[in-house]
């Protein structure tokens, strides 16, 4: 039994939007036909359901951290990177029970919000079980972190180890951060990892990141010596982080730089020159939290760079909404295009994740979840657009 489903638009997002176009989907969501109503035969047997608004295909978040789910409101705004991962750290413990219970309430707020695929950030299994069960689907990102150089090893086999506890196949290992990382162990991972796995790297989220790599000065400093970590092996680069550690990561390896709220022109430059397969994620609602700073989003778009967005953590937001994330955008930079922003939360978001198949755009055959935007006005994001899931 198909259900038809129009509205003001369809934006089927990698071609023109339809005006009063018609979506057909089955019992399982599958999409079975996309018309201009011109062109759409109507009888006695269809019944169209109509909607006032935009339908647009599931979102997809991503960058997230759901095991610090229960960690929402604990750590205060604007610490500051190297403060912020301290509290984590200091904080993040709690039961079973209240983590279990919050990772659940925020899967569930994630799929209301027409969410359907998330790349995730975890250093444990907690949230395997609920994974396998959920009605998202998540491509698991188990972080390697390893500062001194004689843990990389054991590092590395502790990553690989956490992975087998995440069995849809969607799984890979990544370092955590250049700050966390010493170089011997992105030497060792760049040997460790096969050319199909996704690497996601939180990078130059915070400006002592690059104080770090550049003079070793700055906050960092203090960080390490609170967690007692000796961070001798950390050599002035006189240059920012992402020159310093981009050639020792695995190529040709599809890379997910997340953040980049530091990441300078001439920083993409050296990106660009290195011809790797990098897609760059915003997480701007985290980037506020935590900084109070938004990365240069037009030299991004004026270098061609492909973005994506992401929520980050409850530890560091207040919802886990792309929609949000968008108005964000949208709120700080007037000038931005509804219609390419949503290519950054839809489409672009499932090539990066490689689940373009199913996810990221309306196209007959895919399952892409569907999603119906209400109160835009003449394709503008405001704050008064509310999300509504139909399939």
């Amino acid at each position: 039994m198909l259900k038809y489903l129009s509205a003001n638009y369809i934006l089927p997002i990698t071609s023109m939007p339809i005006k009063d176009g018609i979506v057909a989907v089955d019992e399982e969501g599958v999409i079975q036909g996309i018309y201009d109503p011109a062109s759409f035969t109507l009888n006695d047997k269809v019944k169209i359901e109509r909607y006032d608004g935009v339908i647009i295909p599931g979102f997809i978040n991503a960058h997230c951290h759901l095991e610090l789910s229960h960690m929402k409101g604990v750590v205060p705004k604007g610490t500051g990177l190297p403060n912020f991962l301290s509290q984590v750290m200091t904080s993040r413990s709690a039961s079973m029970k209240k983590m279990d219970d919050a990772m659940a309430k925020a899967d569930k707020e994630m799929y209301e919000n027409g969410i359907v695929a998330v790349g995730d950030h975890v250093n444990t299994d907690n949230s395997s079980t609920l994974k396998e069960e959920s009605q998202i689907l998540y491509h698991t990102f188990v972080e390697v972190i390893g500062v001194e150089p004689e843990e990389a090893d054991f590092k590395l086999k502790e990553a690989k180890s956490l992975t087998q506890e995440f069995r849809n196949g969607h799984v890979s290992i990544t370092p955590h951060a250049p700050y966390s990382c010493s170089k011997a162990l992105f030497k060792k991972f760049k040997k460790a990892v096969p050319e199909t796995n996704i690497i996601s790297i939180h990078n130059q989220e915070s400006d002592e990141e690059n104080k770090l790599f550049r003079y070793k000065t700055g906050e960092f400093l203090d960080f390490y010596k609170s967690i007692g970590k000796n961070a001798d092996s950390i050599k002035a680069q006189a240059r920012n982080s992402i020159q310093s550690y981009l050639p020792y990561l695995p190529y040709p390896n599809k890379l997910l730089l997340v953040h980049n709220t530091y990441t300078s022109l001439k920083d993409l430059d050296f990106v660009e020159r290195m011809d790797r397969d990098v897609v760059w994620c915003l997480c701007p609602k985290a980037n506020l939290y935590i900084e109070g700073a938004l990365p240069k989003i037009h030299n991004f778009i004026n270098a061609g760079q492909p973005l994506v967005i992401g929520t980050d953590s409850l530890a560091s937001n207040d919802t886990l909404s792309v929609l949000e994330e968008l108005k964000a955008l949208h709120e700080h930079f007037e000038d931005l295009d509804f219609l390419q922003t949503i290519q950054w939360a839809t489409i672009n978001g499932a090539v990066a994740l490689n689940i373009q198949d199913k996810y990221g755009s309306l196209e007959v055959g895919k399952k892409p979840g569907i999603v119906l935007l209400q109160g835009m006005e003449h394709m503008r994001l405001t704050d008064k657009v509310k999300i509504k899931r139909l399939a």
